[in-house]
């Protein structure tokens, strides 16, 4: 599984020109999922997602997480986060899981993080055209995978 986290000032998702998801202060999560992810990799991501200390505290430090800021969160499937571009330039998606599989991992994803922040996430539309917008604060912009966990 992987996932690019970016902390926002706001961010909003549409598809169809409709509102699904929209938020203030808080991280929007893109992730991605192969066939061979498990609830673990699930349920470790959310964790360093929800604890990921990468908002300011009073001394203008990176010293708070997103559920010690009240933020929110959004969360977007993104099949491409597992695009492999070692041969040619056309990215292949041989790794990310199927719909088949992907949906599953993605719907038990956003319940897992909406349990550790302690409220309900934002989502997209799985495999829908959406139109994601957002202000990077800071930026700040933190990839991460389960697969290898640094």
């Amino acid at each position: 599984m992987r996932v690019l986290i970016q902390r926002v000032s706001e961010a909003a998702v549409h598809v169809d020109g409709v509102c699904l998801s929209s938020m203030h202060s808080g991280l929007l999560v893109l992730a991605g999922f192969e066939a061979e992810d498990a609830t673990e990799d699930l349920f470790w991501t959310a964790q360093k997602i929800v604890q990921l200390r990468i908002f300011n505290d009073e001394q203008g430090v990176m010293n708070l997480s997103v559920k010690e800021v009240n933020g929110d969160i959004i969360i977007v499937s993104q099949f491409t986060l597992h695009a492999a571009t070692k041969k040619g330039n056309r990215p292949s998606y041989i790794r990310a899981a199927k719909p088949d599989t992907a949906i599953p991992l993605y719907e038990q994803f956003v319940v897992i993080v909406s349990e550790q922040l302690g409220k309900t996430v934002g989502t997209g539309k799985f495999g829908a055209d959406m139109k994601v917008s957002l202000i990077n604060d800071g930026p700040v912009t933190i990839w991460i995978d389960s697969k290898q966990r640094e």
